[in-house]
Parts: structure tokens; sequence; C-alpha cells
């Protein structure tokens, strides 16, 4: 592997793949935010998602090509004649674009699921990639499930493929099954086998079924030879979700004598990036996730503190603040002005297109400080955050709440909300204040959808802290994810639930690839 170079490649995919994640789809607007952060964090490739899945998907697409300038831009495609086009027209305003396309080499897919004989696979293949190269000479190709492939039919697809003008060969374990040496060696062996393998940079693209996405990822690249890891904030994705950004990023850094590769990422900007997606996804981080999650540099053993107090080197491998954690510093209030709130708006990467819609988020932010004398960054994030998904979807608006709730009695919630405009007051019993506030709401809206995850977290510390609700919701076969921030856990969760009917009410179709 000497001559190999030693640039590796970081490729996002949570545009993509991670919305894949149940309730995860996200609008145009919340896409182009996630990718203007993802430009900050010097990711090398975005996927910005798969165009021909939906008229929406495309116009995220092409809004971000149009809009991001220093990363690559990359559209998934099925191999089709009409998925290339479809992804290189919503490309056509980028900088610098991909197509990555793929199609399935595993046996039991190519019967099961594309109904074909391997021949075909490779006609179509080759065939995908040569039609691609009229648009792009960045051309990525995936056989999708190759971890359950067999290796010489993989040999004469990549052959093919790579003949046909591909630049970047991925690797995707698209069930999760590889465990790490034989992954890796899987990888070297083909390279060693397929004559051309030198002609296209090899990607790893791992998902965390067995715990085991990460790990797979690396040992791609250090056995394997791959120069490119695909990944995601927070490790978001369908099932147990991708392999983690983060993790990848600051393994690399922190065994950086081991590893000895080059990264372009900018790590300060990872803990903005991993809230701004949980925010906007409805994924909450749990605390004890490695780099981003709020107990990763928290230390209660007596001998650990101690340790740390005296050099911080003896319990901690990293510092917080090279991956973006800072105190929640008090950098507003209420006698704060518009000008210091727009001046601290664009120091947290916030762009809003509008004066129209600064002035609403400022408004926002005065009722806050009403409430809540010390107003924090992820204070300000929440709140632009609800803002926005506020104006994206209009159709439910929470207005107002009262409810009570006594030891020994129902709790009563009066709710009123405005349906296309119109305010309606509603009243509903239940066994505590959230249920009965979402009694409340659902006497009215009479969704019929079945409410499968109720999550609670808080936006800062102490007991001040907005609380940021989830709500997923379930519906002929459907689930959306609703997210509502405020000082009282009550409003929050009715946020949350309108937030979800909006996202049920929109009917957005999506028709998501596994890769």
């Amino acid at each position: 592997m000497s001559n190999l170079s030693n640039r590796l490649i970081i490729f996002d995919t949570t545009l993509r793949d991670g919305e894949q994640s149940p309730g995860a789809s996200m609008t145009k607007d919340e896409k182009i935010r996630i990718a203007k952060q993802l430009e900050r964090l010097r990711v090398d490739v975005i996927e910005a998602g798969f165009a021909a899945a939906s008229q929406g998907d495309f116009e995220s697409i092409k809004a971000i090509a149009s809009t991001v300038r220093d990363s690559t831009i990359c559209s998934l495609s099925r191999a089709n004649d009409r998925d290339i086009s479809r992804a290189a027209e919503a490309l056509a305003p980028a900088a610098r674009k991909r197509i990555h396309t793929f199609i399935a080499t595993s046996p039991l897919h190519m019967e099961m699921k594309l109904r074909m004989q391997p021949d075909q696979v490779l006609v179509q293949a080759k065939n995908a990639v040569r039609f691609a190269r009229q648009f792009t000479d960045d051309i990525e190709f995936s056989p999708e499930d190759a971890s359950r492939s067999e290796e010489d039919f993989l040999c004469r697809v990549i052959e093919g493929v790579i003949a046909e003008g591909a630049t970047t060969i991925n690797f995707p374990d698209t069930v999760g099954y590889a465990v790490p040496e034989l992954f890796g060696e899987t990888i070297r062996r083909l390279r060693e086998r397929i004559p051309n393998s030198d002609k296209a940079i090899w990607s790893v693209h791992c998902h965390n079924d067995l715990g085991l996405a990460v790990a797979n990822s690396l040992a791609g690249v250090m056995i394997g030879g791959a120069r490119q890891i695909e990944c995601t904030i927070n490790g978001l994705g369908e099932r147990a979700g991708n392999t983690a950004l983060e993790e990848v990023v600051m393994a690399l850094r922190t065994r950086s004598g081991y590893y000895n590769l080059d990264v372009g990422i900018d790590a300060t900007q990872i803990v903005p990036a991993s809230k701004m997606v949980s925010q906007i996804t409805g994924f909450a981080v749990q605390p004890n996730k490695a780099v981003v999650g709020a107990n990763a540099f928290a230390h209660a053993s007596g001998i650990h503190q101690d340790g740390i107090l005296k050099a911080r080197e003896t319990y901690e491998i990293m510092r917080a603040e090279d991956v973006g954690w800072t105190a929640n510093k008090i950098v507003l209030g209420k006698l704060s002005g518009r000008n210091a709130f727009k001046q601290r708006l664009q120091e947290l990467g916030i762009e809003l297109d509008s004066e129209a819609e600064v002035n609403a988020a400022f408004g926002r932010f005065k009722e806050l400080a009403d409430r809540k004398a010390d107003i924090f960054d992820e204070d300000i994030m929440a709140l632009v955050s609800d803002e926005q998904q506020a104006q994206e979807s209009e159709h439910y608006r929470f207005v107002s709440l009262a409810q009570r709730s006594e030891t020994g009695e129902t709790p009563l919630a009066k709710v009123v909300f405005s349906i296309d405009g119109q305010e309606y007051v509603c009243e509903g019993r239940g066994d505590g204040p959230v249920d009965a506030t979402v009694n409340a709401i659902e006497g009215q809206a009479a969704s019929g959808a079945e409410l499968v995850l109720f999550s609670v977290n808080a936006i800062s510390n102490g007991t001040q802290s907005q609380g940021e609700v989830t709500m997923r919701l379930s519906k002929e076969g459907r689930i959306v994810n609703g997210v509502g921030a405020d000082p009282d856990i009550i409003v929050a969760s009715a946020k949350a639930y309108l937030s979800a009917l909006n996202k049920l009410h929109s009917k957005i179709e999506r028709v998501n690839p596994q890769i």
C-alpha cells in the first residue's frame, strides 16, 4: 500500500442515507442549512440526495448545488438513464459535481430484488457509468450489498465500470454484515486482483447493525487501502445507522501517528453540526455517544476528577474545545438588541433569507427572554429551527395552551391552535398533562396517527433550560418526527405534535434506495 495517497476523503451522506432514518425527512430549507454547515465543516463530498426520488429531493439538490461552492455535491442514482439524467440536471449549478450510481451485485439481491442474471447486471452497470460520463468526469459506482457478493463477480463488475470511467469505487456493507478484518482483507484482495484498480479511488460505506461501522470503515482504509469513508453526522441512518463522521475523524486525529492520514475536516465544527442535525431531524444524541454526547467529556469518578484537575491528559484523549464544545456561556439577554442578535446568528452559522425572517426570529427571542433570563447558543438555534419549521408548514400552528394537573385528579388541557389560519379551542383529558394535550389536539385534528415515540431533552443546563420534545407519528406506513422547544415541557409537547401533524399533512412522497 506504499503507493497510496495519505489524503483521506470524507464523504458525508447525512442528507441522503441519514434521511432514510424513520421520520428524518427534511425540507429543502433544512437541507440547505445542514449543507452549509457541512461546508463549514470542510466535508469533501456532500451527497445531497437522490434526485429521482421526488421533486422535493430534486429541488433540494439543485438548491444545494447552487449554494455550496467549497464541497463537491453528489446525487445518488440507480443504474439507469432516467435516474442519471435527473441527477445531472439537479447537479448542473454545482461548482464541483459527482454522480453516484449503484446496482445490486449479491446473489440474493440480484435474484429476489432485481430479477436479473449476473451478466445482465454487469452490462447495466457498465452502461450506467458510460452514460453518466456524458455529464461529469467524477463518477462513483457502488455494488450494492458488496459484502455478501461473490468475489469473482465483483472483480468482473468493478473492472468493467472502471474501464468505462468510474473514478471512485465504493464498497458498501449495505446490511451491516461485515467484521473489520474480513472486510479490510476483502477490499485488499479485490484491489490486488483487479488489473485497473489503481485507476480509481476506493471507498467504504458501512452500516452499524453490529456496532462495527466505524471499525469496519477504518479497517477498509488501513487493511484494504480505501481512501474515502462515507459517513453521517451522529451516525444517522436507517436501522442502526451509518458510520459516524465525528468518530472516524477524531479517531484519525487522536491516533494520527498510527493512521498517518490527512483529513481536511475543521473539527471545531463537529458539535455545531451534531446539534443542528439533531434538532432538525428530531433524533436526539444519546448522552454517552462518543465525541458529541453530553457526557463525552464528563467525569463522575472522584479518581478521574482528581486526575483531570492535575493534568487533563490523565483521562482525556481529546480536548472538548477541539470538537466544538464550549461552556454554556450566556451570550444574550432580554436587554440585547436586534443587531446583537443578528451578529450572534452569523457567529452560529445561521443564515436567514430575509430581514422579515430575522425580525420574526428576533421577536421569538424577545418572547423567550421575557420567560427565561439566560439565553444560550442552543436556545437560539432551537428557536430559529422552530420558526423555520412553522413557516414551512403552516397548516397547523400552535397559539396557546392552558393545563391543570394535580395529584388525584385527571389532568385537563385546553389548547388553542390554527388550521389553515382558522383558530380552534380544544379541550382534552388524559393520564397526564402531555396525554391530555395530545388528546385535545387530536380531538380536533382527527389525524388517526399512532404516537410511537415521545422523547424529552434539555437544550442547555439547569432547571431553566428549554425542553426539546420529539414526537414520532406513524400513519399508513408513513413515519414522521415533529420537534418542539419551549421552557414549558407541555407547550413543547404541543408544538412537537403539531409539527409532526404538519409533516403528515405535507404528504411528501419518497423513494429511498438502500446503499
